[in-house]
């Protein structure tokens, strides 16, 4: 045993001497010295000529793409048990000869899963950020055509994701999104009749809401239309509406877009929104511009598709909708059967009212760097300072910042959303951080490569959609 302890220790530099001698000197019938061979490791155990090395063959599971799709697939151990992903959420339809005679199918693009990843990555390494994610959802089926998280892994080494960084941030990550949350208050307000869009309110002064004092981070210090305060991003006018809305209809509201449950993606990686313990006066205020509740990003995606697609709150899913096996529609356990459900949850005529306002906030307002020429688009900006992780209080030097976009805006077709969390400044954008500075670009960027791939038509100079949107202060309320 020492002379074949010594060979084997010479062949895996990994695996000493005494650890060879452990294994020949065990009693039980079976030992592993090594699993996944390559062939010149394979070709020199052979050359020892022991009768007792014996070397059996094994199935292992090849990930052709690598990273790309690693928190979609997810990946298998290496005895082939799957550990997360659709390997592991599927496992029993995958695993059974009886439900796996028909392919699933994913809705994934993978030309739009690289062009996401691609910018994604270049944007991240840009701005120096801790991690970076993104998504294009179909708003018309809910169907994910592209979905990216970094850091990721390699699901071809068998271990998964192996740390906190490398979790999926789209499904895993709960995060204070910020003023994405604004598309959802006057989504409310306008769709309770709480507002109008020319009815205006006083954001000339800071407000004090429950010892904090809220102020606009693009202060126009004056009286703003509803319009004007979603385009402009104002924290104070946004709070005044959800003060006129109340507690009992925003939260009501919230709930019907789902943002009080987990998703029901088909992937066991995902998380519950953190909600507020009480929901008081001072969490109506924060909540309204999307602090005080941490959501996913699939929850924000989701709920901001169903206000521009004529309001329909569509389930998101990676499964093809056109092309789903008999044996998952029959399928009797809840745990994987697709959601195809979806329901009204704002009017179409509020659904039409936010395409503009979303317009708008491209065209003249924060989203100004996500404009692309010859595409109309849709988005809202979001920047969030984080929380401390390990005390109470908020650190003013780390943001998530996000933005979430939709085009064509006149007839919505795909939903981009990006996020970079902890993005550094640079001398490109003056040192800001804001979304409108990193997050709007960087969208941008996927739009100008997704549009002319998935063959939207362009417009020319002179043929907005939205011409006759007039951007008013309109009336005092």
């Amino acid at each position: 045993p020492k002379e074949i302890a010594t060979k084997i220790a010479a062949i895996f530099p990994e695996i000493t001497y005494d650890d060879v001698m452990k294994i020949l000197r065990n009693k039980a019938n079976h030992s592993w010295i090594k699993r996944k061979l390559t062939p010149k490791q394979l070709y020199a155990i052979k050359q020892i000529g022991d009768p007792g090395l014996e070397i059996s063959d094994a199935e292992k599971r090849i990930y052709p793409h690598g990273r790309l799709l690693a928190h979609v697939l997810g990946a298998l151990n290496i005895d082939n048990k799957p550990l997360s992903g659709i390997e592991a959420y599927f496992d029993g339809e995958l695993s059974d000869p009886a439900k796996s005679e028909e392919p699933i199918t994913l809705s994934i693009d993978i030309r739009l899963q690289h062009i996401l990843n691609q910018e994604l990555s270049l944007y991240k390494e840009k701005f120096l950020a801790l991690g970076a994610a993104g998504i294009i959802l179909d708003v018309t089926t809910g169907e994910i055509l592209a979905l990216s998280s970094l850091p990721d892994f390699d699901p071809n080494d068998g271990k998964g994701p192996l740390s906190k960084v490398e979790l999926n941030r789209i499904l895993q990550g709960s995060y204070e999104l910020g003023s994405g949350f604004k598309t959802f208050t006057i989504a409310s307000g306008l769709d309770n009749n709480v507002i109008r869009q020319v009815d205006s309110y006083d954001a000339t002064y800071p407000l004090r809401v429950g010892g904090f004092t809220i102020r606009d981070d693009h202060p126009k210090k004056r009286w703003l239309s509803v319009q004007e305060i979603f385009v402009y991003s104002s924290n104070i006018g946004t709070i005044k509406i959800a003060q006129d809305i109340g507690i009992e209809i925003q939260k009501e509201f919230f709930e019907k877009l789902g943002l009080f449950s987990k998703t029901k993606i088909e992937v066991f990686e995902k998380t519950s929104p953190q909600l507020p313990k009480q929901w008081g006066p001072t969490e109506l205020a924060t909540t309204a511009f999307g602090h005080g509740i941490a959501v996913t990003p699939l929850h924000l995606a989701s709920g901001v598709a169903a206000m521009v697609n004529g309001g329909r709150l569509i389930p998101a899913t990676l499964i093809r909708k056109d092309i789903v096996p008999a044996a998952l529609l029959n399928f009797v356990s809840s745990k994987v059967k697709p959601d195809n459900t979806s329901r009204q949850v704002i009017s179409s005529k509020t659904s039409e009212i936010m395409r503009k306002l979303l317009h708008f906030a491209v065209e003249e307002g924060t989203g100004k760097k996500a404009k692309v020429e010859g595409y109309e688009i849709g988005g809202k900006t979001g920047t969030a300072i984080k929380p401390f992780e390990n005390k109470r209080g908020y650190d003013d030097k780390a943001v998530i910042s996000s933005f979430i976009s939709i085009f064509p805006i006149n007839d919505p077709k795909y939903l981009i959303f990006a996020m970079l969390d902890e993005p550094q400044g640079i001398e490109e954008t003056f040192n800001l951080i804001s979304a409108g500075m990193t997050a709007a670009p960087l969208v941008g960027n996927i739009i100008s490569r997704v549009g002319p791939l998935m063959g939207i038509p362009t417009t020319h100079k002179g043929e907005k959609e939205y011409d006759d949107f007039m951007l008013v202060s309109g009336t005092r309320k």
